[in-house]
């Protein structure tokens, strides 16, 4: 058996009173891009921290290559960290920064200049290697920060936002960028943020954070099509949350439950096309918001349950209206019982 690249055992940091990380367990497998996805102090970063020795932990243990990093300072351990503020120096040029940590630990400079072209080449940086961080983009300063943590070739690269500073455009390029280079190098990647759509697109698999445990692991698939818990499921995508009080119409069984927007269907009240599989329920439109591919509409039942329907904008003409008597349909085997749901 492959002995995991990171693993957490029973893992607690404490800030006083504040759980930060609070008893959490999992193995990131050597190879693998790794997700921690999470809002803002729910414990992510700190694991990051933990991994990188910047933190140590309260209780549990935490091994690098099956090493027990109790009292390992962060020098010593095989890992490297990317930070959202790139943390270069603006007095070195780009090929003085990246080869910065080889200087450090003594590599000679004919051997660290031949390393850094070689990392720079490997984020497509040829050619800017006399430049300063000034006169770079946003885009290239966060490659020549990632060039430095990989000219050290860790075991482990640990992201922190990494592209939490760039436009959305620039961000959705590097986002297929650094999964690429992943994949080319097989270095595991363990990856913090807080863009579920970030996570989803680039992660083999992620664990989702909620106020110091991890709720769910799996794959982004897994994940989003079988949210286990209430937190989950609105966190991850968007997902109708319904309650066990007003849940037997959707499923057997009063049973908290969750169904995403996109797998139920709306049609007008006197639509009587048949479809097998489905149930149905009769509401009426209460908003309607476009979102360029699709639209999507909040329904409210006659129980007054309000939920949301996403539909692909294949064709406006057929657009319901705000107050239009509607009826939505969903599949039962689409609808997900929460493990944290109140019966």
């Amino acid at each position: 058996m492959t002995t995991p690249a990171v693993e957490f055992n029973g893992v607690g940091r404490h800030f006083g009173s504040v759980r930060a990380v609070d008893d959490v367990s999992f193995a990131v497998a050597t190879g693998e891009f790794f997700s921690m996805l999470g809002p803002s102090g729910s414990g992510k970063t700190t694991c990051l921290r933990i991994i990188a020795g910047f933190e140590q932990p309260d209780t549990g243990d935490i091994r690098v290559g099956g090493r027990d990093m109790k009292g390992v300072p962060p020098y010593e351990r095989d890992v490297n960290t990317v930070f959202q503020d790139y943390a270069l120096f603006p007095h070195m040029s780009v090929a003085d920064n990246v080869a910065y940590g080889l200087m450090v630990t003594g590599v000679d400079k004919a051997k660290r200049r031949e390393r850094a072209f070689e990392a720079l080449s490997m984020v497509k940086l040829e050619g800017l290697e006399n430049r300063r961080p000034a006169q770079l983009s946003g885009g290239q300063r966060q490659r020549v920060a990632l060039a430095r943590a990989l000219v050290k070739k860790p075991r482990v690269l640990l992201l922190d936002e990494p592209l939490g500073a760039l436009d959305l455009k620039l961000r959705e390029q590097m986002q297929v960028e650094l999964k690429a280079l992943q994949r080319q190098l097989g270095i595991t990647f363990v990856y913090v943020t807080h863009d579920q759509a970030e996570a989803l697109s680039m992660s083999d698999r992620l664990a989702v954070f909620n106020n110091g445990r991890v709720e769910q692991i799996g794959t982004p698939e897994a994940v989003y099509e079988n949210p286990e818990t209430a937190f989950v499921a609105g966190f991850v995508g968007v997902s109708n949350i319904v309650d066990g009080a007003h849940a037997s119409r959707f499923i057997d069984g009063a049973h908290a439950i969750a169904i995403r927007p996109e797998k139920m269907l709306v049609l007008a009240r006197d639509d009587e096309v048949p479809i097998d599989g489905y149930r149905a329920a009769n509401g009426t439109v209460t908003d309607i918001q476009y979102h360029g591919s699709s639209t999507r509409y909040q329904v409210t039942l006659d129980d007054d349950v309000a939920l949301h329907v996403t539909v692909p904008n294949r064709d406006l003409s057929g657009r319901l209206k705000v107050r239009q008597a509607v009826q939505v349909r969903w599949r039962v085997e689409d609808v997900h019982r929460l493990r944290n749901g109140s019966s």
